[in-house]
């Protein structure tokens, strides 16, 4: 079945030369423990159930770069709404309960339906990820690989935690340290990740996902700018939230869609 992504469809540190700031200093009492540390991420990233958020995409990818605007419901763990929207109203619409996947391309009038897999999301999204996976990226998170070994650094201020997997595929996590935090011992330093890094065995990059402009909603932080490469597909992501809301009322129909009368249906299979 061919059907290319529809946001591409339709939608370094840069400074000046008297622009350049020092690193921050690490931290008084540096971190030792890059489980605990982990943990903490964790723990302060928890406490919401759902999100409402408008944001601006832009996707580069093997067609060149493509534009619009997104309405997004994410609840977790898996449960995901994507509307793309114009001046004329929707013009795509995913939907994703954490198992069945359904998509409504109303330029075409093609609606395709199947479970929820990467393959079935990549048809919209362009990039290769679980329904888990995507709540993590859009909100301050990442997925992790199965680690057997873990260790911990600081450098140029950041906490980097480094996964390494049996088979010798590894992922690089770097947090920031908030700046009224750096004389407090470890256990109270408050971290916000900034870059999630994965690589192959022979060292290649799969993917990347990079957090900055924090804002904190309700008692909780998230990022205003996400960016995700997918080395493997050639596409470039950079999401731009223009509002967000926490815990709003979502009806569970949001995440489920059926034909509208007319629609061309297909079977969308995860292979």
């Amino acid at each position: 079945m061919r059907r290319t992504s529809l946001i591409a469809a339709l939608l370094s540190c840069t400074v000046g030369l008297a622009g350049c700031k020092s690193a921050p200093p690490c931290p008084v009492q540096m971190r030792t423990d890059a489980r605990q540390a982990l943990a903490d991420h964790a723990s302060r990233h928890s406490g919401w159930r759902s999100i409402k958020a408008e944001a601006r995409v832009t996707q580069w990818g093997r067609g060149g770069r493509v534009r619009g605007t997104v309405l997004m419901f994410l609840e977790r763990p898996n449960r995901a709404r994507f509307d793309v929207m114009t001046q004329l109203g929707p013009a795509a619409v995913l939907t994703s309960d954490g198992e069945s996947f359904q998509l409504s391309d109303l330029r075409e009038g093609v609606f395709l339906y199947g479970p929820t897999c990467p393959e079935n999301l990549t048809r919209f999204l362009g990039i290769s990820v679980d329904a888990d996976d995507i709540v993590r990226l859009l909100t301050g998170d990442t997925p992790l690989i199965e680690a057997v070994e873990q260790h911990i650094e600081c450098r140029d201020g950041r906490y980097v935690v480094t996964l390494v997997a049996a088979d010798g595929a590894t992922q690089a996590l770097v947090f920031s340290v908030d700046e009224a935090d750096r004389d407090q011992p470890p256990d109270a330093q408050r971290l916000t990740l900034r870059r999630s890094t994965v690589r192959a065995p022979d060292g290649a990059k799969k993917w990347e996902a990079r957090y900055d402009e924090h804002v904190v909603i309700d008692g909780h932080s998230f990022p205003t700018e996400v960016r995700f490469i997918d080395e493997i597909n050639g596409v470039d992501t950079s999401v731009r939230v223009k509002s967000i809301s926490v815990d709003p009322v979502v009806p569970d129909e949001a995440f489920q869609q059926a034909p509208r009368p007319g629609m061309s249906v297909e079977l969308a299979p995860c292979s």
